[in-house]
């Protein structure tokens, strides 16, 4: 049997008496009574990721955005909802899912670089407190569609720092190279444009720079650079209302150590303040540290295929969740902590664990150290971020189920799909 191990997600997540549990909720008996794949979530981790950043700000004009495309559950979304947070949004379906769940658009900073027409006006007629703009054409778009509903609309451009945040390739989204935001060296001129047309409101600056960032520095960097430009626009003669440092701080996935939520919130105000900018409302945008470490990935061990030793080949695990279910793996080469949900004794074989798609894709965890029999529950660690949100029903799997516990209760909040539902609005001819 493995080592004791301060598990991520502690201390919501801890091992009693062999078995792992969820705020008190033991993780196989969940799978036996809804299912697996099953995703699970603790509300109390959830709220109180997000109150840390409240306290932090305390006293200060901000608003603290929940970027909803790590998990968009509805009844997450509620959750924040009821705390207090707005919402940071890519879509014209996440603004829907906001006011689904509870939430209120005059909260709500809509970002992303290709935004349709009308998605543009949904967002305005529902009333979203910014726009977050990402090129002249954008500004130009939204213009129109402003002026012919007979409004402003407000906006914050999106500045493009040029700050290497030193995470993966696919998650950076503030270097020159990438394609969002505004590059820094046009940013004046983009202001300039911006307060000239008169279907628009220019409130503020945002910028953010990638996502799983470990370190107090990058942002940093980049709020000096943000600060610059908005200095170099008001002495242009354009106001800047509120300064939008987005959000992207990492969690424990293994062995990482980013900073405390209290942290980067201490760090970026010391920064305003130093450089006569903390009379500015503040925005951050966090996801992944809001939910990343409160949800887990339950799946059943179906097959263990072991390889032949004299050929050097590799044991297999093969579970019920797959790369449908969470992409991360597959998409980054994540590495994502995989538990037996009830510990056996005995000794640990090194196993590859994957799913049943059929794609050589298609693993959860590879070289781990377990000692698991056919039928026994493991859990997939760190998964409620980018998890649901970005599953699919690739080889027409049904997605997951989802439960949320919440001190005693348990809710389930999406039921497990059937194959029929994933056809139903297809015709044949």
């Amino acid at each position: 049997m493995k080592p004791a191990m301060t598990l991520p997600g502690a201390p919501y997540l801890a091992r009693q008496a062999g078995d792992l549990r969820l705020d008190g909720h033991a993780l196989a008996e969940l799978a036996s009574r809804f299912g697996t794949p099953l995703y699970v979530y603790s509300r109390a981790a959830m709220r109180d990721a997000f109150m840390a950043y409240e306290r932090a700000l305390a006293g200060r004009r901000h608003l603290v955005c929940y970027a909803m495309k790590a998990n968009s559950s509805l009844a997450v979304l509620q959750t924040f909802a009821q705390a207090g947070a707005g919402f940071d949004i890519v879509s014209g379906g996440e603004l829907a899912r906001v006011l689904a769940a509870g939430g209120d658009a005059s909260r709500v900073v809509f970002s992303g670089v290709g935004k349709t027409r009308a998605e543009m006006r949904q967002a305005l007629q529902a009333g979203v407190r910014c726009f977050n703009v990402e090129s002249e054409t954008e500004l130009d778009t939204l213009n129109e569609e402003a002026l012919g509903l007979g409004c402003r609309a407000p906006v914050s451009l999106r500045v493009n720092p040029d700050v290497d945040a030193g995470t993966h390739p696919y998650i950076s989204t503030g270097l020159k190279g990438n394609k969002f935001g505004i590059a820094h060296a046009h940013a004046v001129a983009a202001y300039r444009h911006a307060a000239a047309l008169p279907g628009l409101h220019v409130v503020g600056i945002d910028c953010h720079i990638g996502s799983q960032i470990t370190q107090l520095a990058p942002y940093l960097d980049a709020l000096d650079r943000l600060l610059d430009l908005v200095e170099q626009v008001e002495a242009a003669g354009v106001p800047i209302y509120h300064v939008d440092v987005g959000g992207g701080l990492g969690i424990t996935y293994t062995d990482e150590t980013p900073p405390a939520a209290t942290a980067l919130v201490q760090a970026v105000l010391r920064k305003l303040d130093a450089r006569g900018h903390g009379h500015r409302e503040v925005l951050f945008e966090p996801g992944r540290s809001l939910v990343g470490n409160a949800g887990v990935l339950v799946t059943e061990v179906l097959v263990l295929k072991p390889g032949a030793a004299d050929a050097g080949g590799k044991n297999f695990c093969v579970v019920d969740a797959a790369m449908n279910d969470l992409l991360r793996p597959a998409l980054y080469e994540a590495w994502m902590g995989i538990e037996p949900c009830v510990q056996r004794e005995g000794p640990c074989s090194t196993w590859d664990v994957v799913g049943p798609v059929c794609e050589s894709s298609d693993w959860l965890g590879r070289g781990r150290e377990l000692a698991v029999e056919r039928g026994d529950k493991l859990a997939v660690l760190s998964a409620g971020a980018y998890g649901m949100a970005m599953a699919s029903n690739y080889n027409t799997r049904p997605r997951a189920a989802e439960v949320m516990v919440d001190g005693p209760r348990v809710h389930l909040i999406r039921e497990r799909e059937d194959a029929r539902t994933l056809f139903a609005g297809e015709r044949l001819l």
